[in-house]
């Protein structure tokens, strides 16, 4: 799997544990297999959605998550979480992760207060350079979780990129780049060579 090469090891030289699977069902039967008997929190994630593991992991875990359970409470909750997942909206080759965020929730989580935080990323997230990654983060990844939404702001409407807008119903209000794992939360990064996510 040369695709992930050069990522793997920039992402090991900033101090990530990394993993790379061929498929999405391998990274889930990974995480299947990993996390036993924890509180797990999710970010909102359409990768997280595909994989099927919020069921899956319901199984064995008491998991959280707002796109499953009482929106506001959920998120609360899933910030004291033994365990978080989330994915990313870009990353770059030279090993930065990027999200965007309109309440907060999933990147303040990525941040602190977890004993363990797992990204799920699939190669369509991949950008060569870290500008590329925020270009991506901000013009495909954004515009499109707009459109999901159902937001009217010009890049749902238009759903061609960033316009930063002043829209009330802007969904990208924070940005957050990782340069390497936070102090005191262990952080690993599941790479899959399949298009997850958007």
């Amino acid at each position: 799997m040369g695709t992930f090469d050069t990522v793997r090891k920039n992402l090991e030289d900033r101090g990530y544990t990394v993993r790379v699977f061929a498929t999405g069902a391998e990274a889930a039967a990974y995480l299947d297999g990993a996390i036993d008997g924890r509180t797990v929190g999710f970010g909102g994630s359409v990768t997280l959605e595909q994989l099927g593991l919020y069921d899956a992991l319901g199984k064995h875990n008491t998991v959280v998550w707002h796109w499953r359970q009482e929106a506001a409470a959920a998120r609360r909750e899933a910030m004291f979480t033994d365990v978080y997942l989330s994915s990313a909206n870009g990353l770059a080759e030279t090993g930065e992760i990027v999200n965007i965020d309109g309440i907060g929730n999933r990147v303040a989580a990525t941040l602190f207060g977890h004993e363990k935080v797992y990204f799920v990323v699939g190669r369509n997230k991949l950008a060569p350079t870290y500008e590329e990654a925020l270009g991506r983060a901000r013009n495909v990844a954004s515009p499109q979780n707009a459109r999901r939404l159902g937001k009217k702001t010009p890049c749902a409407v238009r759903g061609d990129r960033c316009y930063d807008c002043r829209s009330p119903e802007r969904i990208c209000r924070g940005l957050v780049t990782l340069w390497g794992p936070m102090l005191g939360m262990e952080t690993e990064i599941l790479l899959v060579d399949e298009d997850l996510g958007l």
